[in-house]
């Protein structure tokens, strides 16, 4: 059984044998809600490659203390994916973020679709945003993740068409497509980029737009999957072609 996963601002210099203090909401979710105690192994990960293998060695109410057994620094995966998430109606944007974080996606990109229904404005720009970093935060130390996955801030079409324009392979998922994504060359390596489109689907000027830009327009299968869930099928499709599900 994997060890449970706490995430820490740095890792930078530790080594086995020290000791290191876990302090603040990390710390009390571990000690209130999860209850841990002296004697408990665990692992911290600062979410960029290190990971320490560690055992718990003293608690408080916000803050608790391990010693280090081992530090072991992982590379970053290649091909690396990107995601371009369509603003989802209710929770369903944390659904796409949580599952999108399990399968190991990079980057998270929340756009704001022509036909999104939901509208990030004002405050709830920042707020919806810390809440899909806070989701990502917390699916990627459930998948015990060694690389946390980067939400960047909310994009128009033209930042997405930039995306699209900076990588190896950019794919935008449309149901009228006819080449299916499966037919795709992949690269070893290099960045790939997944565009999802909203509910109401994507407009013929954004399809336009993203594959002046680079992008392939392609499909999934006969069946119209949710916004929320076509991501993670899709890159779940691209990855099972690359090193990193062989």
């Amino acid at each position: 059984m994997t060890l449970p996963q706490h995430l820490v601002p740095s890792l930078d210099g530790v080594r086995a044998g020290d000791a290191v203090t876990v302090e603040g909401d990390e710390a009390h979710h571990a000690v209130v809600v999860r209850r841990l105690r002296v004697g408990e192994r665990l692992s911290l990960a600062d979410g960029l490659g290190r990971v320490a293998t560690a055992e718990v060695s003293a608690t408080a109410k916000r803050a608790f203390t391990v010693l280090v057994a081992a530090v072991e620094d992982h590379a970053e995966p290649r091909p690396s994916v990107t995601v371009v998430q369509a603003l989802p109606k209710g929770e369903r944007g944390e659904l796409a973020v949580e599952v999108l974080t399990e399968i190991g996606v990079a980057r998270i990109v929340p756009w704001a679709a022509a036909r999104s229904v939901a509208v990030w404005k004002g405050e709830r720009v920042a707020k919806s945003h810390a809440k899909w970093r806070a989701t990502a935060r917390e699916a990627a130390k459930q998948a015990r993740r060694a690389w946390h996955p980067e939400v960047v801030p909310l994009a128009s079409t033209d930042e997405v068409a930039a995306l699209v324009a900076g990588v190896d392979v950019a794919v935008v998922l449309h149901e009228d497509a006819t080449e299916p994504l499966t037919a795709l060359a992949l690269p070893s390596d290099g960045e790939l980029l997944v565009v999802v489109g909203p509910e109401g689907g994507l407009t013929d000027e954004e399809v336009a737009r993203l594959v002046a830009a680079g992008a392939v327009s392609v499909r999934l299968g006969a069946e119209v999957l949710r916004t929320s869930t076509a991501g993670v099928a899709a890159v779940a499709a691209l990855l099972s072609r690359t090193s990193r599900w062989a």
